[in-house]
């Protein structure tokens, strides 16, 4: 059994980054090699140096919502905060609402003056609530009229472009956070990447508040991940498969990415189309079957993801590289800075 704990580690609070860096590439970038731990520092924009020609570059390509609603209640005009968190049927979602003592079953809210409105059909897991919207035209514009970006829960700035907490490349909607190791990307980069002789391929998982919540077990074994949506289309699923009988490397940009291929590649490889839901768990000990080398962001102590880049890179080396950004001030968490484990 391995403890909680083992994955703990002194983050400064001013290390949170609040904002994004003023230009997506510019962030840091940490290269730390898994096999020896060492590890050297660059900007983002020198991942074109390290992607080698006939390398496969997987994003995940999902859209966040802008999920945070703030109405009142139909008939007290009592204040109400709803975060949507998963869509259920046509028109129907899965809701947190703030406070969830005024949601019965029944119970109308109103938003935007009218423009959209919900009533209560269900109380669901947790407490969470199943709720019907009712609205004239496209769902998805009336939430980018009304919405607000659902930004963590240690991000207490505002922040002022909406379009920082997506990918240049997000375009499936669905998600309640962003898939933070692409925010570095820009355009020029990806095409840069590409000439280079790059093959980039896409999947999708819609990224759960899940994601944020605690590991409360005091050994990993015992705790019980959130289940989230994926897709890997055909068109990546051959990408891989051709990128491996090559002897090429398989770099999965994020945890969501990496945690979409190697649920896929539960049912053995080569891989094919699929799509469903997974709440895989990749700890230490826990073997790859699809990617080679992984970029991502620094992440929270004791959280699910500094355990899957453990189980990548080694718990050792992982601690001796967070230890090293915090002396070096490296930028933390969804707008932090960046590493890449080769």
């Amino acid at each position: 059994m391995v403890k909680t704990s083992d994955f703990y580690y002194e983050l400064p609070q001013e290390l949170i980054a609040q904002e994004p860096a003023a230009k997506r590439d510019e962030s840091r970038l940490m290269v730390l090699d898994k096999t020896s731990g060492a590890i050297e520092h660059k900007r983002f924009y020198d991942i074109v140096d390290m992607l080698h020609d006939g390398d496969a570059l997987i994003l995940n390509d999902t859209r966040v919502l802008p999920a945070r609603l703030y109405g009142v209640k139909e008939d007290t005009k009592g204040a109400i905060e709803f975060l949507l968190l998963e869509k259920r049927s046509l028109d129907v979602w899965e809701v947190i609402l703030r406070p969830g003592r005024r949601a019965k079953v029944g119970a109308r809210f109103v938003f935007g003056g009218g423009e959209l409105k919900a009533e209560i059909i269900d109380i669901v897991n947790d407490g969470n609530r199943l709720v019907r919207f009712e609205y004239e035209g496209v769902f998805e514009n009336v939430l980018d009229r009304l919405g607000e970006m659902p930004l963590p829960p240690y991000i207490t700035k505002k922040l002022e472009d909406k379009d920082r907490y997506q990918t240049v490349y997000a375009r499936e909607s669905g998600s309640a956070a962003a898939p933070t190791a692409g925010l570095h990307f820009t355009p020029e980069l990806l095409r840069r990447i590409e000439e280079k002789g790059v093959n980039i391929g896409y999947v999708t998982l819609h990224v759960g508040l899940g994601t944020f919540r605690p590991v409360k077990s005091d050994y990993i074994e015992e705790h019980k991940m959130h289940s989230e949506f994926y897709v890997l289309p055909q068109k990546t699923a051959d990408l891989i498969n051709e990128t491996k009988a090559k002897g090429g490397r398989v770099i999965a940009v994020g945890t969501t990415a990496t945690r979409t291929l190697e649920a896929a590649a539960q049912s053995g490889m080569p891989l094919s189309a699929q799509s469903g839901r997974t709440d895989i768990f990749i700890y230490p000990s826990k073997k790859f079957n699809v990617i080679d080398a992984l970029i991502t962001n620094f992440h929270l102590p004791e959280s699910t993801l500094i355990m899957l880049v453990s189980a990548l890179a080694g718990r050792d080396n992982v601690l001796n590289a967070y230890k090293t950004a915090v002396e070096e001030k490296y930028r933390f968490f969804s707008f932090g800075d960046a590493m890449f484990i080769k």
